[in-house]
């Protein structure tokens, strides 16, 4: 079963597009791999050609995102269930989703719907929380959710910097936060200082911030190193 894998005390993510990537982050030290591909749509799933390769580079866990548009809709469930399941197939055991509904709450009929897929996994429900109607609401509806072990967050629509006090305050919620979003590396110490473990970077990691530019494992080693 996929739930069996043992959680990590802390947790260093790094977003990666390729096996490029992902070896990059292995190397510099990151925990776990978040596998999106088309960052210009804010991360869709990948194909099974890319995901194939990330997990044969790689020894890390690798989650997968399940998304298939820009936005927090899901306008097609099937299309996006029968993709799921490819990647299960193909041995993919971790992945991250999150959909909202048309008044901006969480999308209950169309989360179950996508983790009937992927049914023992453990999974991250996305930054769709950031643009929830009513976050209390949102975190409310999540609870209890089979395998859903961490909530990537900023603590608001905006980036980590505008939702700090959020994120602190959510520090010891359940589901885990996953802070993420803009995050840099003087954000760290107040997270650490209030409970929060586990921190998500993509951008950071790469020469200049740019998504066109591969991982550098130097840059992730040093978010390594302030998370030590």
């Amino acid at each position: 079963m996929c739930d069996d894998a043992a959680v990590p005390e802390s947790i260093l993510e790094v977003i990666s597009l390729n096996a490029v990537d992902a070896r990059a982050a292995r190397a510099g030290g990151a925990d776990r791999i978040e596998l999106v591909t088309d960052m210009r749509r804010q991360g869709l799933t990948p194909d099974l050609a890319t995901f194939a390769s990330v997990r044969e580079a790689v020894d890390i866990p690798v989650r997968v995102m399940l998304r298939s548009q820009d936005g927090y809709a899901l306008s097609n469930a099937e299309a996006l269930v029968e993709a799921a399941t490819a990647l299960r197939a193909a041995g993919a055991d971790e992945f991250v989703l999150g959909f909202l509904d048309s008044h901006a709450a969480v999308d209950l009929v169309a989360v179950k719907a996508v983790l009937g897929a992927i049914e023992g996994c453990r999974w991250t429900f996305h930054r769709a929380l950031d643009h929830t109607a009513d976050r209390g609401a949102a975190r409310r509806a999540l609870e209890g959710l089979p395998g859903l072990d961490t909530v990537l967050t900023a603590g608001g629509p905006a980036t980590v910097a505008e939702g700090l006090p959020v994120l602190i305050s959510e520090a010891h919620s359940t589901p885990r936060v996953l802070a993420g979003g803009g995050l840099r590396p003087h954000h760290v110490a107040p997270l650490r200082a209030a409970g929060v473990d586990a921190f998500h970077t993509g951008s950071a990691v790469r020469p200049d911030g740019r998504w066109d530019a591969p991982v550098d494992a130097d840059l992730v080693r040093a978010w390594r190193s302030a998370l030590s």
